[in-house]
């Protein structure tokens, strides 16, 4: 198609309302794309199945733009790993201080507490304190602990080690601090330590009243003995019940970052094998029209056994005899996906060999192949524009059936794989909405965006085709 072809297109294609809509759509859904693949960590999408990876994030929690329409403003999930980071030498060792502040402002406790650290040190192992202040100028020492001596003959020690809200040794601590003289019973109800250090001080209890607000400041401090030994990173989690734009489901994964990753995914799906199946749809039908007689039966035939097989029944036995995977799925769609477009090109193509000016290229002894690409294929080429637009949401739809099914690729975050782990774990009956809504409506819109698109080429397009 001419450059000049190309302008004339565009110019009545937005014309039509219903291709405009189907293309906003598409860029909406593009701009999705380029924040999975530019801004998500990769390892987001490799670690999508490990549920190691998500420990660090609330299980089931809402998005947190629920608060803006609740009366009870429901605890945020805090990941905090930016400290404040200060150093200094106290004789024979360091100590580095690494303080989170935040402004606690909910009406409710946190779920937990946990703090996150990641050492590097020699043969004497590093000490550890953990101390929290609170919006009243209390002060509470959560821990005072020792990492881990090294294994014999290793110079630099990598140790990863968490202190918990849970752990019983730092809920006796914090008791202990809460408890004064004249206390009411009611104060200690529960001793939970991620309660107790948010809790208004026990000699000032009110039972109205309960929660703590304002400012608090947790302090670490890391006493180290070497000259190499380093701090590497520390992180303050400060468990919630509301977390990101989309919230979580029961392994903790962030249902925004699956949506987003299940963008390129899907749209690679869907591109890849209407590109193909279009293609050697285009080609083989063409050369069936062309050359007619028993080469035409004989394609056909082939053709109609292709599509006569039962693809959904194919790929659930490939999926459960061997492993299935995105690279197998495409390819076995495009290898079923051609033979509905060949049989409509090849009704054209009967018709274009009888034109004038391709039995004129046959006299002065053109060979078929340059007849074919010279003057069949560019005239049928409107007609496959748009059915490449059409095509694309059947791959997408045909994977996100099968990982529902719990038969496609494991370890990819795809739409249908989410919509399957929340059947498997009954979203549905328990009212986890997050989880259901946004996958099946990023599948419902493009599907949705490619039909509209492509209905709105074929109104451009067929005029075209009808002059033949």
């Amino acid at each position: 198609m001419s450059q000049r072809g190309v302008r004339s297109l565009w110019r009545d294609f937005v014309k039509q309302p219903e291709g405009i809509l189907g293309l906003s759509i598409l860029i909406l859904l593009i701009i999705a794309t380029s924040i999975a693949l530019t801004s998500l960590p990769p390892e987001t999408f490799r670690e999508w199945s490990n549920p190691t990876y998500w420990v660090r994030y609330p299980k089931t929690a809402e998005p947190a733009w629920v608060n803006f329409f609740s009366s009870s403003k429901q605890p945020e999930h805090l990941i905090l790993q930016q400290p404040a980071v200060n150093e200094d030498v106290l004789g024979e060792f360091r100590r580095v201080i690494h303080s989170y502040t935040l402004d606690y402002s909910y009406d409710d406790f946190p779920n937990d507490i946990n703090f996150n650290y990641f050492l590097n040190y020699g043969a004497t192992p590093p000490q550890i304190e953990l101390r929290v202040t609170r919006p009243d100028g209390e002060v509470f020492s959560l821990v005072r602990t020792t990492a881990p001596s090294p294994p014999a003959q290793v110079a630099v020690y990598r140790f990863n080690g968490t202190i918990s809200s849970a752990e019983r040794i730092l809920r006796n601590t914090v008791l202990q601090q809460s408890s004064k003289p004249n206390c009411p019973a009611s104060a200690l109800n529960d001793t939970r330590a991620n309660v107790l250090i948010f809790q208004v001080s026990c000699d000032k209890f009110d039972e109205g009243s309960r929660l703590l607000r304002g400012r608090y400041t947790f302090e670490s401090s890391f006493f180290l003995f070497g000259s190499d030994d380093r701090v590497q990173k520390t992180e303050l989690i400060i468990g919630g019940k509301v977390f990101g734009f989309m919230g979580t489901d029961d392994l903790g994964r962030d249902i925004w970052t699956g949506v987003l990753w299940g963008t390129p995914v899907a749209l690679f799906i869907g591109i890849t094998v209407s590109i193909f199946g279009t293609g050697i749809g285009l080609i083989y039908g063409v050369a069936s029209g062309y050359f007619g007689g028993k080469t035409d039966e004989v394609m056909m035939r082939f053709s109609d056994i292709i599509i006569s097989f039962p693809l959904l029944f194919l790929l659930i036995i490939i999926a459960v005899s061997t492993r299935m995977t995105l690279g197998l799925l495409i390819v076995i769609l495009v290898v079923f996906g051609w033979p509905g477009l060949s049989k409509v090109t090849r009704s054209i193509a009967l018709q274009l060999k009888t034109l004038p000016y391709v039995e004129a290229s046959q006299l002065i002894g053109a060979s078929s192949r340059w007849v074919m690409i010279r003057h069949m294929v560019p005239q049928i080429t409107p007609y496959v524009i748009a059915s490449v637009a059409l095509s694309v949401p059947g791959p997408i739809l045909t994977e996100a059936g099968l990982s529902f099914l719990g038969l496609g690729d494991p370890t990819v975050p795809t739409w249908g794989k989410i919509l399957n782990d929340a059947y498997t774990f009954g979203a549905g009956a328990r009212q986890l909405w997050w989880w259901i809504m946004p996958p099946g409506v990023m599948l419902a819109l493009t599907a949705i965006s490619f039909v509209l698109i492509g209905n709105g080429l074929d109104k451009v397009l067929n005029p075209k085709m009808r002059k033949l």
